[in-house]
């Protein structure tokens, strides 16, 4: 079995002139079934190429159920079963990039043509689907997500249109909260506020910061922290800005407002980190100035 008759990719052939075993198609011939000349159903696309609004395919149970299945195994080790980034790798400190939830602003506000995108062409470290997941696949896990950002986004009107007991769901999720609260608690009674160039170090490295920020100078996804603070940096508009402190923290939590020149503004905001831990980060960025001198 594993000596078959038969060529292996970029395997020579003596039978054709040019020597080679794989062959290209007779000129103009299109392979049935693969022109996609829709650019709406196989590249979420319009013809200006803006990203279309609608799913070009009926939203039936079926085919939502399909996205589910496909999400739970394609979406769930990195976004988590319901879509909130707390997938298996990302709370196991495996060291990825953390995932974003599906349920903030940003991505509730997308159009379903960028969801569709994301997923055939990657986005950021998230790499392409395109080989794994076939394109209707595509668009029914789009229709999932919606249905999960849907679920978790609910009016109090809109559960009661449905065959609920919705104070018992909500003396539920009060229990809940009331549990989680006691556990944070008692996690933050042993927590330090300690502001430390260690602790900032210890929070980049669990957060993944070298994956897009180097530490030696080299141009990555996001601005070296090599000699960063201090540094006169030239913004996406034009302006300047001195990277003190108070530029960094605002960096941290809230990465669109000042967007480097010659860097894609792809960061998501770390705005759920504590003021300590924010503090820390910033130490840690001003001791790189130290050792680069």
């Amino acid at each position: 079995m594993d000596q078959q008759q038969r060529f292996e990719p970029q395997e020579q052939n003596t039978f054709f002139e040019d020597g080679r075993a794989m062959r290209q198609p007779v000129e103009g011939t299109v392979s049935r079934g693969n022109l996609r000349h829709d650019k709406v159903y196989y590249q979420g696309i319009n013809e200006d190429s803006s990203f279309v609004e609608e799913i070009p395919v009926e939203l039936t149970k079926s085919f939502l159920y399909r996205g589910k299945d496909r999400y739970e195994v394609y979406c769930t080790p990195c976004h988590g079963i319901s879509g909130d980034g707390q997938g298996i790798i990302m709370t196991g400190n495996y060291g990825f990039v953390p995932a974003p939830s599906f349920h903030i602003d940003r991505l509730r506000n997308q159009s379903n043509g960028y969801l569709y995108s994301v997923i055939a062409n990657g986005i950021r470290t998230m790499p392409s689907y395109a080989q794994q997941i076939p394109v209707k696949d595509r668009w029914a896990i789009v229709g999932y997500l919606r249905a999960l950002q849907k679920s978790q986004n609910a009016t109090e009107e809109e559960i009661r249109q449905y065959d609920v007991n919705l104070t018992s769901m909500q003396e539920e999720f009060k229990n809940q909260q009331a549990a989680a609260a006691a556990a944070e608690a008692k996690a933050a009674e042993g927590a330090s506020d300690e502001v430390s160039v260690e602790r900032g170090k210890a929070i980049a490295e669990e957060n993944v910061c070298g994956s897009c920020h180097s530490l030696d100078g080299s141009k990555i996804i996001g601005p070296t922290w090599k000699g960063l603070y201090g540094r006169e940096v030239e913004l996406e508009d034009g302006s300047t800005v001195t990277a003190d402190e108070e530029y960094l923290k605002e960096s941290i939590t809230n990465p669109s407002a000042k967007v480097v020149k010659g860097f894609p503004p792809s960061m998501v905001p770390y705005d759920q980190l504590s003021e300590s831990e924010i503090g820390s980060l910033v130490a840690y960025i001003k001791s790189l100035n130290d050792a680069a001198e």
